[in-house]
């Protein structure tokens, strides 16, 4: 049992952990901080911590694990803004999708001491807010640590042991790969959902109606993954660029194969194309990767 831990962004991640680490003791005391004092609110109602703050300076007092749980964006500002009240062997984690340029932001602002621990639950839904944590979010899933050349073997083994209490598997990954690897499986696929439904809103109304009216199941399933908060998505492209244009020009790239292959009639490729990529999905249902 950890003696204080601090939860910073209580959206749906930080409201799962906080459901976690209360539901097998993970802690003596558990600190949720939001800057929203409405999320604050809701916390309180739900009753998924010892204590609630707006004040991020004071929640961090005495913790020995800090997660920020906020936008990608939002990490520099509020890695500035708790570094003073970090004390010396506290560790700070985080939850953001892209690693490589959330580790640049929290090495600018932490202080000598405190030990970095990089993380990413791939787990999540299109739901936001306190209210849709849920323990059973992490079961199952992979979490992707991204220790720092000089973080310590022990707070390393504290950030797996405490996402192995979640339900998570955890896995280890050098930053630069790990952020290869979701511009292909996470933000490159939100970055064609987006797209597919932006084409739909721009049709004329008459058609947009019937878009929505006869959906099938392919442009519903795109239509959850574009319901995504959308600040947290936008700093994800921002923050991760490289990675997701190379996928973007990849992607590019075959889909104007793809699209010759259909001007010409090109039955035997198309098919071909179809079948191969059927594997992947009997991979991912095998693995037990294929919920939220």
């Amino acid at each position: 049992m950890i003696e204080k831990i601090t939860i910073i962004g209580m959206g749906l991640i930080g409201s799962s952990i906080a459901i976690n680490i209360q539901k097998h003791k993970l802690a003596k005391t558990l600190v949720a901080a939001d800057i929203s004092e409405d999320v604050c609110n809701k916390v309180a109602e739900l009753g998924i911590a010892n204590y609630v703050t707006n004040d991020l300076l004071r929640s961090v007092e005495g913790a020995d694990i800090v997660i920020l749980c906020v936008p990608v964006g939002a990490m520099g500002v509020v890695s500035e803004i708790i570094a003073p009240n970090l004390k010396e062997g506290a560790i700070i984690t985080d939850t953001g999708s892209v690693k490589v340029a959330v580790i640049n932001v929290i090495k600018q602002f932490c202080p000598k001491g405190v030990e970095i621990v990089p993380a990413h639950p791939i787990a999540g839904t299109e739901f936001s807010g306190p209210e849709s944590g849920f323990a059973e979010l992490f079961d199952g899933r992979w979490c992707i640590l991204t220790p720092l050349p000089e973080t310590s073997i022990k707070a390393v083994e504290k950030i797996t042991h405490l996402w192995e209490a979640c339900g998570s598997n955890v896995d280890i990954m050098n930053p630069e790969h790990h952020d290869l690897v979701l511009g292909v499986t996470s933000h490159l696929p939100h970055l064609i959902a987006y797209t597919i439904v932006g084409t739909a809103n721009d049709l004329e109304d008459d058609l947009k109606s019937e878009v929505i009216k006869y959906s099938a199941s392919g442009f519903r399933d795109f239509t959850r993954i574009a319901s995504s908060d959308p600040t947290m998505w936008r700093d994800v492209f921002l923050n991760n660029k490289t990675a997701v244009l190379d996928m973007l020009q990849r992607f590019t790239e075959d889909l104007t194969e793809l699209q010759k292959a259909i001007r010409k009639g090109d039955g035997d490729y198309l098919y071909q194309k179809f079948d191969e990529t059927r594997a992947i999905r009997k991979e991912i249902i095998d693995l037990k990767q294929d919920r939220y």
